[in-house]
Parts: structure tokens; sequence; C-alpha cells
């Protein structure tokens, strides 16, 4: 009855991982007061998993990476990138996935990709070829170079510590470097002999990202009593110079259809269909604004330490779903929304109206220290900036330096990893690398919650019987064709679970029954 009870919880909480009906987090929480609850496990042993070390690693490792992000280094990156990969598109494809696996054995692979995606835009636009050549190999790249290192992903560390709790001896920081490198070299040379050949052939230099000067964003735009456009006509108005398309006419409680020859009257707020750089324009203009989400002053409009930023709605973002006036932006986060764009579909509605859906794109406007937070959000996607940001490059270097000398010390067992990573983030906080305010906000705790929760479960699975039952049912299908092929059934295992479940947790639910 307990290994039923523990197989159908699983079966549950695969479910709603691959639904989303509910957080992660929620969902792990929920499996460890059901476990508890049933007297699968102890207090104790449910909640074991946050006092392990590879939680310390693993926050750690998100402190380290901000001040990697915000010191500039992977900027530097990317024009160095640009200049190192020439003319030659394979080059620079093999160019950048090595550079890329190279951050990402370091670093946490969502931000690598993150932060690399706005320079290979460049670099592609540069040459005028499509983004959409090089971002999928970026992705790979990133992923196959957490391969490479302990902390190059969060699922190393976690097994690693579950291998500890199970008595075993821990992953060593470079035990499996050999084997990561084989398989980044392999994925490096697929995508630029084969892979990039299956990739869609997406015409025109940028048509994919449609680059932040190109973009078409919806915005509102409202007429000032002081305005010179207030008499003109649509045709004869700066807006038609501006290249914007009005789609509505706002007039009080009325609704106008924009005509070439509709006069313009104080008060009025125009929906406006127009590029990035348009916008921009807009802002300097005397007698117009744009309306956003909140009203932002005439200081704030043209202070310096205002940026302008685009916005991803992600899959896991929170943003998803909810109207723009209910999620508050200006309260939550210090910044106001100028306008959405939807790819592939006409917007005829209110920008506090407009429901979010995966795949739209806001353009807020925040001050520099707002901004900077929200870009290292886990549930937050930042595609890039409009304007110009200057980064404390040489405090990266010793930022940099820090994390070098902290996997030095671990991997030659001077220190433990746990006490190495946790100084070298503490060490950049010190050295204000990233403000003390920001250091818990960087960190993902989400994901910590759910591997320590995971973790649990694990427990659970072999307490009960369950790893061994299933560990039993795949010996006795695959032992009699050989070790390599009972060692092919656990891949295939983990890769499946790994469709409706984030790596990590697919991870600790095998663990448990290949170590049985």
């Amino acid at each position: 009855m307990e290994i039923a009870f523990v197989l159908t919880l699983l079966a549950v909480a695969v479910a709603l991982f691959a639904t989303e009906a509910l957080p992660v987090d929620i969902v792990t929480w929920l499996m460890l007061i059901i476990l508890i609850a049933g007297g699968i496990l102890t207090p104790a042993e449910a909640f074991a998993g946050f006092s392990s070390d590879i939680i310390i690693i693993l926050a750690s490792v998100f402190v380290i990476s901000a001040g990697l992000r915000d010191s500039g280094i992977v900027d530097r990156f990317g024009e160095r990138l640009q200049r190192l990969g020439g003319d030659d598109p394979n080059r620079f494809l093999a160019i950048l996935m090595a550079a890329v696996a190279g951050f990402s054995a370091f670093m946490n692979n969502t931000t690598v990709t993150a932060l690399t995606v706005a320079p290979v835009i460049g670099a592609a636009r540069s040459r005028g070829l499509s983004p959409s050549r090089f971002l999928m190999p970026l992705a790979f790249a990133s992923i196959l170079g957490g391969t490479c290192t302990l902390i190059g992903t969060s699922t190393n560390v976690a097994v690693s510590g579950y291998l500890v709790q199970a008595g075993l001896e821990p992953i060593g920081f470079f035990e499996f470097t050999g084997i990561g490198l084989v398989i980044v070299a392999t994925g490096i040379a697929y995508m630029v002999l084969v892979g990039q050949r299956l990739l869609p052939k997406v015409p025109g230099i940028a048509d994919l990202a449609e680059d932040y000067s190109l973009r078409k964003y919806l915005s509102e735009i409202e007429i000032l009593e002081n305005s010179p456009m207030v008499g003109q006509s649509l045709r004869e108005s700066d807006l038609s110079v501006l290249d914007f398309r009005v789609l509505q006419i706002l007039r009080g409680e009325v609704t106008l259809t924009p005509r070439p020859y509709r006069r313009l009257l104080a008060g009025d707020v125009l929906l406006v269909s127009g590029p990035v750089a348009s916008l921009v324009k807009v802002r300097e203009i005397e007698g117009i604004e744009i309306r956003a989400d909140a009203h932002l002053s005439e200081d704030a409009i043209r202070s310096r330490d205002q940026e302008i930023l685009e916005i991803l709605v992600t899959p896991e973002s929170r943003l998803r779903n909810a109207r723009i006036a209910e999620l508050d932006l200006p309260a939550r986060f210090g910044i106001s929304v100028l306008a959405v764009n939807r790819h592939g579909q006409r917007l005829v509605e209110k920008i506090k109206s407009v429901r979010l859906q995966t795949g739209d794109i806001l353009l807020v406007q925040g001050s520099r220290e707002q901004t900077t937070a929200l870009r290292d959000r886990p549930d937050i996607a930042v595609l890039g900036g409009i304007a110009a940001t200057t980064h404390p490059v040489r405090r990266g270097l010793i930022v940099f330096g820090l994390l070098m000398a902290a996997v030095a010390a671990s991997s030659l067992q001077v220190v433990p990893l746990s006490l190495a990573i946790l100084s070298a983030a503490v060490a950049v906080v010190l050295i204000r690398a990233i403000p003390p305010s920001r250091a818990y906000d960087v960190i993902e705790w989400r994901l910590l919650v759910l591997i320590a929760g995971m973790t649990a479960f694990g427990t659970a699975m072999e307490k009960t019987g369950a790893a061994d039952l299933l560990a039993g049912g795949i010996v006795s299908a695959l032992a009699p064709m050989g070790v390599g092929w009972v060692l092919a059934g656990f891949v295939i295992l983990t890769v499946l679970l790994t469709q409706p479940m984030s790596n990590a947790a697919a991870a600790l639910v095998v663990l448990p029954v290949a170590i049985g």
C-alpha cells in the first residue's frame, strides 16, 4: 500500500508539473505535506533536504552569476565574439558555442543564455544572417557546457548531494570534465556540420527577432493641451512622419475610427503601432506623452538614470494570463509599461486591458537600479536594453578571480565545495559587485525548494521499497541483454521524465531507482 501510495503521488506530481496547474514549488510543498501526513516520512526526513549543503552551493552560484552579469563581462564577450568570428558563419557558430559552453561550466546556464541572446542577434545582423541560425545552437551549448563541472548545472549538484545522503562518495568538481568536453565537442561538430541545416530558414536579416529598433509595438499616446498636433489631421500630424500607424482614437468614452482627415483634440488618446525608435522620439516631443500603466513625470522621462528594456513573457512567468492593469508593475517592480508586442497578431485594446500571453514582449521603463534587479528575477526574461549601460568590468574580473579561487580550493580538497563557493559569494557582496539588498533577490528560490523536496521524495521511494520495485522491473527486463542495456533503460526513463518535469526533479526521481 505504501508503494502504491508513493507511486500514485509521483504520477500526480508529474501531471501537475506537466500541466503547470500549480507552481512547481507549491506542488513540492504539497507533496511533502502529504508524505508526512500519510506517515511515509517523519518531518525530519521530509525537511532534511533543506539543510543539505547543495542548497548553499546553488544559492551561492546564483549570487556569483549575478556578480558576473552585472560586471559586463558577458557584454565584453559579445564584442570579442564578433571580432573573432570573422565573416565565416561556421567559424562564428563554432566559437560561439565553445565560448557559451565555457561560461556555462561555471555559471547558471539559463543566465548565460539570457545574457548572450542580444550580442548574438547583433552579431548575426552585422553578417546579414538570420539570428534563428544561431539561437538554438546557443541554447544547446549552454546546456552541454553544464556537463563539464559539478556546478555547471543544478542537476549535477543535486545528484552529488543525494549520493552523499545515500552513503556514497560525492561527485568531484572536475570528475566528469573529460566526458563533458567530449559531449561539448560532439555537440559543436554536429551543429556546425548537420544541425544548423535542420533549423528553419527564416527569410530576411532579423525576421525572427525583428531587432529592437524594428519590432512593432502597440502603445498609447496622449495629446496634451500644449501639443502642436491639436487641430491637425492625422494625415498632416507628426505621427505619420514617425512611422506610426494609428489603430484607434479614444476620445473620452468614445472610440473613433482613425480616418486620415480626422482632427485631433487635446485629451485624445491614440492607440498606435510603431517601432521602438519612434517611441523613444515621442518621449522627447513636447505636448505628447506615452501613456503607460502609470504616468511618468517629466523629470523621470528625461533622467539619464532611466533605462528601457524589452521583457519576454515566458511559459513560467508570473506575468502570463494576467492583465497589465492587474499586475501593478510600478508598485511591484518600479517599472512602467510603455508598449506591448504580440508577434503576428494585431492588438486593438487599451494597454491596461491587454491580457498577456506566452511570447508577448513588453517595452518597459524604470530606473537603472530597478531594471538591474529585474534582469536577475528567475520569472522574468529580459531580452535586452534600449539604453546602453556602463559596467565596472575591473570588478567583474575580481568576481571571476574569486570564482576560480573557490574552484581551485575545492578541487584540491583544501576546503569543502560548499564552504569555498559560499565564501566566494559572500566576497562578491562585500566588494559590492551586487548590492547586499539584492543578494537574496537573485537566488532562484523555487528551484531550491524543488530540489530539496524531490530529495525527500527520493527518500520516500527508498523507504517504502518503491525504488527497489522499479529497479527490479528494469533490471529483470533488460539485464539478460547486458549492463549497457540496463543503463540505457535508466537513460530513457530519465529522458522521458524530463519532458514534463525539470531535469533536477527527474534526476532525483530516477537516482534512488538506479542506485537500487
